[in-house]
């Protein structure tokens, strides 16, 4: 079923509301095509609005590339520093620094959604190196 069965609630609720046409269409081939186009418009509609959100966010990645403020353009990238320094501090430095200076080892902690907050902060940062090129490249052909 596609993005329906992505979302298991959502896939089972329309499961049972497209159970209701099983009982209102008395022929079951005329009812597994109607079952068939109303999850083909709920899919339709489903990634519109994916399509939606995602340009949104484009738009704001984009507003905040090209903002006055060198902190504006560049939040993102000292964000994923600090993490990438976290991490390497946690997985690489101290491991190997605790081989020989045992009693001196201080790990950094984790924040709980550090892994997440990675993947939307390496997703928003690629996203926005991306639209940058683009209108370098927009720029530089209006020339």
């Amino acid at each position: 079923m596609g993005f329906l069965s992505a979302i298991p609630i959502l896939g089972k609720v329309v499961e049972g509301g497209l159970d209701i046409v099983d009982d209102m269409v008395e022929d079951k081939d005329q009812a597994n095509k109607l079952k068939a186009e109303i999850k083909k418009q709920i899919e339709a509609q489903a990634h519109k609005e994916r399509n939606a959100l995602i340009q949104e966010q484009g738009k704001i990645v984009t507003a905040e590339v090209q903002g006055e403020s060198w902190l504006q353009r560049n939040w993102r990238p000292l964000l994923m520093l600090i993490v990438i320094v976290i991490i390497a501090n946690n997985y690489v430095l101290v491991p190997y620094l605790g081989a020989f200076f045992p009693e001196n080892i201080h790990i950094l902690e984790l924040p709980k959604g550090l892994w997440a907050m990675l993947n939307i902060g390496v997703g928003g940062y690629v996203g926005g190196r991306s639209a940058e090129k683009i209108f370098s490249l927009n720029k530089e052909n209006k020339r």
